[in-house]
């Protein structure tokens, strides 16, 4: 199967102003229900973690249900980490297929997002790595992980940061 480059692109800043529109419900059917989220964290070696069952994660969802938890939390203001609910902003750049196989295709793109609450904007940026999957007419993202390269942060880490 060959993906269009131009529809992977409009994938992914789909997704990226859902985040920023705060539309959680949306954001989430751009999600397979056995997607694998992760954000490994740096040791102290300044290696990213490689086992999420053995090391420490940012943030690891084995499947959909970790993200639908998460967006209720959000929704019913049950988290106390996204009370206010920060505004952000994401960028998506350096767009690269890395492999294509069967209805899959593996994407690494860059990511830049502005968080701004209480007064104060905080910047995260990195470099992420995802599988889209093809779905009837759509692609879901069966696979995503997210490398952080500023992680001396002053804050709980969430979906929107990313």
């Amino acid at each position: 199967m060959n993906f269009d480059y131009q529809t992977i692109c409009a994938t992914l800043y789909r997704e990226a102003r859902l985040l920023d529109d705060r539309q959680w419900d949306e954001w989430l059917a751009c999600y397979a229900e056995d997607v694998s989220y992760w954000m490994p964290a740096w040791d102290d070696d300044d290696q990213l973690t490689d086992d999420h069952e053995s090391q420490i994660s940012l943030m690891y969802y084995p499947d959909r249900g970790g993200l639908e938890d998460r967006v209720f939390r959000i929704k019913t203001e049950r988290s106390g980490a996204s009370m206010p609910e920060p505004r952000t902003s994401h960028s998506v750049t350096n767009v690269e297929v890395m492999a294509e196989r069967g209805n899959e295709v593996d994407v690494r793109y860059n990511f830049n997002t502005l968080n701004h609450r209480y007064k104060t904007t905080d910047h995260f940026f990195g470099t992420m790595f995802i599988t889209l999957r093809k779905a009837n007419d759509d692609l879901l993202i069966s696979s995503k992980r997210i490398v952080l390269k500023n992680d001396y942060i002053r804050q709980v880490l969430d979906i929107y940061h990313v």
